[in-house]
């Protein structure tokens, strides 16, 4: 199945389209709507099907101009909600609007599929219909972490696809990320961070060293420099551009950081409203607040992308916003425009094709 840009024509303007699940978040299809009309608003290129309860998303969709011409609602009567587990919505999962945006990629009528719901749910289905690129014993989840990077943001990955990761997955992450970062963000030649417990070469659980040397190997012929082990605290930094982790590790991470982000906006917002004066002072430096406000905005960075998948799909928040569904579709948009699944699916061979030489080079020495 190819992963190219699908488009739809509309006189003179040629769209790319986005399947979208309308019923998975938990505010509803409004919110989910309210973000397709933010991102018709500001992007002509753009054209959805959306799908969920036609009779819900009927007049919700019909009262909006900018929708008009550039919306399908493709009827799916039942929901997966957060409670489902992936087994069983991988066995009774038809009829679902998660089902059908996903069927609406693998059947090439859309580029990239964007779904609020249930992660593990999403990650089954979409591995059910889309089926693994070949060479990829894991596909990740990848998602970007704001940093002092000039791109402002990292990729981390795994950030919740599956909680195991041995030292080859750990590597084919890294490839991932590196394609991710060179196709999504403009890195020429990424750097890439191997996350511990420590900077040293012996520390951290078994197989790690395995990884590092692994990943050390297949830096040049993967076109990425290997910074070694990093720790949590470089995860924002400038040290590198790719952090690589197990799913456990980089969700725990993602959403500590979400949240330490949340309270500190919460703390200024009650501290600029304590007295008269701080409240003076507030409107003082407002202009620095919306900055630091947009900086550390989850919403703003609000979609992981799935990789190594014969097709994309990016999941949104469960409890994303009109704001964070309208990013979560810029982000699918973007990686559309791109080609970046037929890209990442060149590199995750011509990786493999480089293992396989480097494994028999090694065996004719030792021969």
């Amino acid at each position: 199945m190819s992963s190219a840009p699908k488009l739809q024509t509309a006189g003179d303007t040629t769209r790319i389209v986005i399947s979208v699940d309308a019923m998975g978040g938990d505010r509803g299809p409004a919110a989910v709507v309210a973000g397709l009309v933010a991102s018709a608003s500001k992007n002509a290129e753009i054209a959805f099907i959306l799908h969920g309860d036609e009779d819900e998303l009927g007049p919700l969709v019909s009262r909006q101009a900018s929708l008009a011409g550039r919306c399908e609602v493709r009827h799916a009567p039942r929901i997966v909600t957060m409670n489902d587990k992936p087994s069983q919505v991988m066995r009774n999962g038809q009829g679902t609007s998660m089902w059908s945006t996903i069927e609406s990629v693998k059947n090439g009528e859309a580029a990239v599929a964007v779904s609020c719901g249930n992660t593990g749910a999403l990650m089954a289905v979409s591995m059910l219909r889309l089926r693994k690129l070949p060479g990829i014993n894991r596909p990740a989840i990848a998602g970007l972490w704001p940093s002092r990077n000039p791109a402002g943001f990292n990729v981390i990955l795994d950030i919740g696809a599956d909680v195991r990761a041995d030292a080859e997955d750990l590597l084919q992450y890294g490839i991932m990320g590196v394609s991710y970062a060179r196709n999504g963000m403009n890195i020429a030649r990424p750097r890439v961070g191997l996350l511990n417990v420590g900077t040293e070469e012996h520390k951290g659980r078994a197989g790690m060293k395995d990884a590092f040397d692994l990943m050390a190997a297949h830096a040049e012929s993967g076109q990425y420099e290997f910074v070694g082990f990093v720790e949590g605290g470089d995860i924002p930094s400038d040290r590198c551009d790719v952090i690589v982790t197990d799913g456990f590790t980089g969700n725990v991470a993602i959403k500590t950081g979400e949240g330490t982000a949340k309270i500190i906006a919460d703390f200024l917002r009650d501290a600029f409203q304590a007295t008269f004066l701080s409240k003076m002072a507030a409107l003082l430096a407002l202009a620095s607040l919306k900055r630091l406000q947009k900086r550390i905005d989850p919403r703003r960075v609000n979609g992981g992308v799935f990789l190594g998948l014969n097709g994309t799909v990016v999941k949104s928040h469960g409890s994303a916003d009109a704001t964070g569904v309208s990013s979560a579709i810029k982000l699918a948009f973007q990686l559309a425009k791109t080609g970046f699944n037929d890209r990442l699916a060149a590199r995750v061979a011509n990786a493999a094709a480089g293992r396989q030489t480097m494994d028999m080079t090694k065996d004719g020495t030792s021969g």
